[in-house]
């Protein structure tokens, strides 16, 4: 079986643009998967497209403020760090 997309496809994953969009798209898996696993948007809750635009926007919406709390170096509320 001949395959002759096999070669073009090793020289484009030679060039750095194809290594930097891997990059990006790594990171906004992480984030996918962030959300599937720790957040529990493994399937929706609310009906129909608007329903599941609003539930992706609350689940997005709850890792940003994640995010920025960990930028300002503050934690959840009730935890207490070990000193």
């Amino acid at each position: 079986m001949v395959r002759p997309f096999v070669p073009i496809a090793r020289e484009v994953a030679k060039t750095p643009d194809y290594r930097q969009t891997r990059r990006q798209r790594k990171q906004v898996e992480m984030l996918f998967a962030h959300m599937k696993r720790v957040l529990k948007m493994d399937r929706l809750r609310l009906r129909g497209l608007k329903g599941a635009q609003d539930e992706f926007l609350l689940t997005a919406t709850a890792q940003n403020l994640r995010r920025m709390a960990s930028y300002l170096g503050t934690g959840p509320p009730g935890v207490r760090e070990m000193a």
